[in-house]
């Protein structure tokens, strides 16, 4: 099958990295070493690339929380004001003379801050994290300058900080300024690359970008969302304090306006230029923010107005390069290489739906090749406990009752229907079940255990999942890297700090997300962003990141809706052969193929159960039929 561009793009990327897995790496250290040589023809001055530098470190961290993790902090003044003070104060107050270790113990505190502060900050969301973080570096900002000034220095700032040298034994290494400075402060960047890269390639990485995409969902395949974010936060605030520390460094000098609103929202819009989520956009942001800035004050004379052609340029870029300078070359070259690349006569991908083989010939057979399960197989025995059981299950909102007094139970093994006209309660029964709503009275037992009034992510974790009515994807990855994300969960567990492990050598997950992929028949487009997925194709990965969790008790809300006649055919098919040896509870309103999947039939009414049965009793129930269909008779049969 041809390839899309993206898709194509994606595979040459995987594998260019397997197989030179230091590419970045080297290239940057080259561009690092030849800097010093090509930079001062473009008119970059030796002050001016220092600058660059210390802003791109500062922004490294700052990309990994808004870039890579999705918040965007207007904050990190306060961390780079932190960590900066702590060094200088150590420096030149208290007799301290190693400055790599100043920068160090800087860092250290900037992290700690970072950490109690986003304690506070990260129980919000949204534009209010953002208020928060402006609220709280206005209160670090008036701190140094008040109760602090007598460390801080106030207005004055801490003067005096001194240049790093290094005593080899044989020799002394000293960075002094300019181009000798340089290589210390590109040392620096470059380590903080090397760590950066590793990073987003980790585990937890991926786990940053599921949560940019999709948190409810990172939640809900049993991921410790908040302790994710608190890490990448955690790392934002140590790059900031180390970058702070380098500011006081570079010139000589600690100054108080580091704790400004203004450096956050420098920093931003840097990010903003160069491209977030690149880790080397707030570097390039940084270069053209720096440059324009000196060229427009010093070789055109504009003074002050500088900052008005800069905010005009920062629009235009906005505008026309959203995904910033560094994302836009991406882009190009991923056209450019689709483009070679693209077969002659049959240039784009045909879409493929559900019902369809990867090539788009014929129809999908779900039933073949079908891998083992990858859990414990499940065997139907009516003598043992139920699975999972709810007693008294209540849910009211004020005055509206949507789930009243429901008892309901599963054995292990048997895959159970459940119907119910529109309003009957049947989503939130399911919410209810998965810990996503807490029930106002009642409780539930899975296997044996009370898991009333838990959290998603632990009910996950212990093997109860659910795919959603209403697609719940991470739609900024690929479909290989949605199933990577949700069987992680079951094999690192919900949290998980392997901030240096790569990807690749977490045991058992190549395994897991191959069965996966194949389970749900998409294979062939693994490699696809899911942003270009047809919608039946959708509904099988929203199905397939469910799978991926191994649960011992698998919930389906609606799989079948809004898909065609087609579709829903092959999709029952897909469904029957993974509910072999499961337990499975599916919600649908297409009762003919419930009815061909399940073993019993539950069937709520106004919130209540009103009846249960086989598929046949269901089917000649007069009071089911009452509720469908307001007492004609028959139907439920035709």
């Amino acid at each position: 099958m041809a390839c899309s561009a993206p898709q194509a793009a994606s595979k040459r990327k995987r594998v260019m990295f397997k197989q030179r897995p230091f590419l970045i790496e080297t290239l940057t250290a080259i561009g690092l070493i030849i800097a010093p040589f090509v930079l001062p023809y473009l008119g970059f001055a030796p002050n001016t690339v220092n600058r660059i530098l210390v802003w791109g470190l500062f922004g490294l961290g700052f990309d990994i929380l808004f870039g890579f993790t999705g918040l965007l902090s207007f904050g990190q003044s306060a961390f780079y004001g932190t960590g900066g003070f702590v060094a200088a104060y150590l420096l030149t107050q208290t007799g301290f003379s190693n400055v790599l270790g100043a920068l160090v113990i800087g860092m250290i505190a900037a992290a700690v801050t970072g950490y109690l502060v986003g304690l506070i900050a990260l129980r919000r969301t949204g534009i209010y994290f953002a208020m928060i973080t402006v609220a709280i570096a206005e209160v670090f900002f008036f701190v140094e300058f008040n109760p602090l000034s007598a460390w801080t220095g106030g207005e004055n700032g801490l003067p005096g900080v001194p240049m790093p040298s290094f005593n080899l034994g044989f020799t002394t290494l000293e960075f002094t300024d300019g181009w000798s400075l340089y290589q210390f402060l590109a040392l620096c960047y470059f380590v903080g690359v090397v760590i950066a890269l590793r990073i987003v390639r980790s585990p937890v990485g991926a786990i940053f970008s599921a949560i940019r995409d999709n948190p409810v969902r990172a939640a809900a395949v049993g991921h410790n969302v908040h302790g994710y974010k608190l890490t990448a936060f955690v790392i934002a605030a140590a790059y900031a304090g180390f970058a702070g520390g380098l500011l006081g460094v570079l010139q000589a000098f600690m100054p108080p306006d580091a704790f400004t609103f203004d450096t956050s929202g420098q920093l931003v819009m840097q990010t903003a230029i160069g491209g977030r989520g690149t880790l080397f956009g707030p570097l390039v942001g940084a270069a053209v923010w720096l440059f324009l800035q000196d060229f427009l004050q010093a070789a055109l004379g504009l003074g002050a107005a500088w900052k008005l052609v800069l905010g005009v340029v920062f629009v235009l870029l906005v505008c026309f390069l959203r995904r910033g300078i560094v994302g836009g070359l991406a882009d190009l070259h991923h056209r450019l290489a689709g483009k070679r690349t693209r077969p002659p006569q049959r240039q784009l991908a045909e879409p493929v739906v559900a019902g369809q083989t990867a090539a788009g010939d014929e129809p999908m057979r779900a039933s073949a090749s079908v891998p083992p399960p990858m859990h414990r197989p499940a065997v139907t025995d009516s003598s043992s406990p139920p699975l999972l059981q709810a007693s008294g299950l209540t849910k009211r909102y004020g005055g509206l009752v949507a789930n009243n007094n429901i008892e309901f139970s599963v054995r292990r093994g048997e895959l159970l229907g459940i119907i119910g006209p529109n309003g009957a309660g049947k989503s939130t029964f399911f919410k209810m079940l998965t810990c996503e709503i807490g029930p106002s009275s009642g409780r539930i037992l899975f296997d044996g255990r009370d898991i009333t009034g838990m959290h998603v992510t632990d009910v996950s974790q212990l093997g109860l999942t659910k795919s959603y009515q209403v697609n719940q994807l991470f739609t900024g990855l690929t479909v290989r890297e949605n199933i990577v994300i949700a069987a992680l969960a079951r094999l690192r567990g919900k949290f998980r700090l392997d901030l240096l492990r790569k990807l690749d050598k977490v045991e058992g997950l190549e395994k897991r997300v191959r069965q996966t992929l194949e389970l749900v028949n998409l294979t062939a487009r693994a490699d696809t962003p899911v942003s270009e997925l047809a919608y039946g194709e959708k509904r099988r990965l929203e199905i397939g990141l469910a799978l991926a969790t191994s649960p011992s008790l698998l919930l389906l809300d609606e799989p079948l809706a809004g898909m065609s006649p087609r579709e829903r055919t092959e999709t029952v098919k897909l469904l029957k052969s993974i509910g072999q040896n499961r337990t499975m509870i599916v919600i649908d309103h297409d009762m003919d193929a419930l009815f061909e999947l399940a073993e019993r039939v539950t069937v709520l009414q106004e919130g209540r159960v009103l009846v249960e049965g086989t598929p046949e009793e269901i089917r000649k129930s007069a009071a089911v039929q009452e509720a469908y269909l307001g007492g004609i008779h028959g139907v439920l049969d035709a």
